[in-house]
């Protein structure tokens, strides 16, 4: 990491004179099974990794008797309208959500109780279990998201996908996928039971090395293993690292990074909420996949900060952005007097790997007046569904098409004849052609004493009249195929 983004990193990330507001956090869901094989799972070392996670952030926001404490919100039993969970519709992703709310928020035991009118006192099940709803995410999402090698397709955005897409066509692209040939043939003894020779290249990058992957994590025994030196298990996160950033984002085409946009928007608007006298809600937790990550560090500068922030973000890494005023006054304060700090935990949010403060955006500070991170997220947020995010996706459909009303036929649109349709009109206009047409032959075989007989065509005997059938034309689906990535 450079230095410079080590000397913001030590900087206390907050103060005893500061009161927080509130704070937006995004997460990744825990370790899980490879995707190689659907659906994917989380794992239990996955589940105990966001509910340290959920632990540290509870020790940071919700505790009594932290200097960081969210001003106002409940420590005990989790009040419902201060909080906002969402995930997509996925079940690593949901129970990842899940499990970190319950560091959260643990079973409460008595205090979790409830005396009926018949004097009956009873305790919820588990010790206490405190029920919190994980609402899915707003933004357009498959289910099973997580059992794809690529989220992109998901975002619901064509421009986006066609942008990841280009990607494959670039020069940095085809340098690797040619330099790195024989390094991914030489392993394949370790992976060929699942990825054929044409599979391992790097098109692939990501979903070979998550295989890898995961197998160092859970399989004692794996073919080939000393073909996986340390130096070599290295390279193959490296190359995944770029591959999939490649495929996060692009200076020169920022619709890539829709997912980064989609949370900025939602960050913005969400924690105006925070300072609004008329809202209670001071914490929203939305889980989301490592790609949602790459596109904002891409969108936010933060790859200029730390080549870190180029890379595949660890499993239940978070990032958070806290909103907080530099008083100890619990009044609500006016705009001018906010502001935001963004910090970020790769891995579990640990005592031992704190979430630290990083500068965005260019900055040299790591905090923001709130006026002036909202200028910059601005700049780069797109409000999912909206008009806007469908004229940039390029979408006319679905939520996007009342946004375009359906556009008349052109033989509708194009003219109308007293309220007749060109098609009506047209209909018409042949008819009374074709009965003019049959009023001067009428004239014609009247006038000259003609008439018209039907005379049968001889056809050699033994014979029959032949047929022929005019070649089928292919149809779009015969003649295009579509990459999956």
């Amino acid at each position: 990491m450079h230095t410079k983004a080590l000397l913001l990193a030590s900087i206390p990330a907050a103060t005893a004179a500061e009161t927080i507001l509130g704070a937006y956090i995004f997460s990744r869901h825990g370790d899980r099974t490879t995707k190689a094989y659907s659906p994917t799972k989380l794992t239990a070392l996955g589940a105990e990794q966001v509910y340290r996670s959920g632990s540290w952030y509870r020790s940071r926001y919700i505790d009594e008797k932290s200097s960081t404490r969210i001003n106002g919100i409940s420590s005990d039993l989790a009040d419902l309208t201060e909080l906002s969970v969402t995930a997509p519709v996925d079940n690593v992703l949901q129970g990842s959500a899940g499990i970190f709310l319950q560091g959260l928020y643990p079973p409460a035991g008595s205090v979790n109780s409830q005396k009926l009118a018949n004097g009956t006192t009873i305790e919820a099940p588990l010790s206490g279990y405190q029920y919190i709803p994980v609402n899915t995410a707003a933004a357009a999402s498959s289910a099973q998201s997580e059992s794809n090698a690529w989220l992109q397709g998901n975002s619901g955005c064509p421009a986006a996908v066609n942008s990841s897409q280009a990607y494959f066509q670039s020069k940095e692209y085809f340098e690797l996928l040619e330099s790195t040939k024989e390094f991914y043939q030489n392993l394949l003894p370790v992976y060929e039971s699942t990825f054929s020779s044409e599979k391992a290249t790097f098109k692939n990058a990501y979903s070979l090395y998550d295989y890898i992957h995961v197998s160092t994590i859970h399989n004692a025994s794996i073919p080939s293993s000393d073909l996986l030196a340390p130096s070599t298990l290295q390279t193959l996160s490296d190359l995944a690292n770029i591959h999939e950033f490649g495929l996060a984002y692009n200076a020169s085409s920022p619709i890539r990074a829709v997912a980064g946009s989609v949370l900025a928007s939602h960050i913005v608007s969400t924690l105006k909420s925070s300072i609004s006298s008329s809202s209670s809600q001071k914490l929203n937790i939305q889980f989301g996949p490592y790609g949602t990550f790459a596109s904002f560090f891409g969108l936010s500068q933060l790859s200029a900060v730390s080549q870190d922030f180029t890379s595949i973000v660890d499993y239940a890494s978070s990032m958070t952005f806290e909103l907080f005023t530099k008083s100890a006054s619990s009044s609500t304060p006016d705009e001018d007097e906010v502001f935001v700090r963004f910090l970020f935990a790769n891995g579990t949010a640990s005592d031992s790997n704190p979430a630290k403060a990083y500068p965005i955006f260019g900055q040299d500070k790591t905090e923001f007046p709130w006026t002036t991170f909202v200028a910059e997220m601005n700049k780069i947020a797109l409000e999912g569904g909206s008009k806007e995010w469908c004229e940039a996706c390029g979408e006319k459909t679905g939520q996007c098409a009342a946004y375009y009303p359906a556009e008349e036929s052109a033989s509708v649109s194009e003219a109308k004849k007293g309220g007749m349709s060109n098609a009506v009109a047209g209909v018409i206009g042949a008819m009374v052609t074709l009965g003019v047409v049959l009023s001067l032959q009428a004239l014609i075989l009247g006038v000259g004493g003609l008439r018209l007989t039907k005379r049968r065509k001889q056809q050699p005997q033994g014979t029959s009249e032949v047929f022929q059938v005019p070649a089928r034309k292919s149809s779009l689906s015969d003649t295009l195929s579509v990459q999956k990535v």
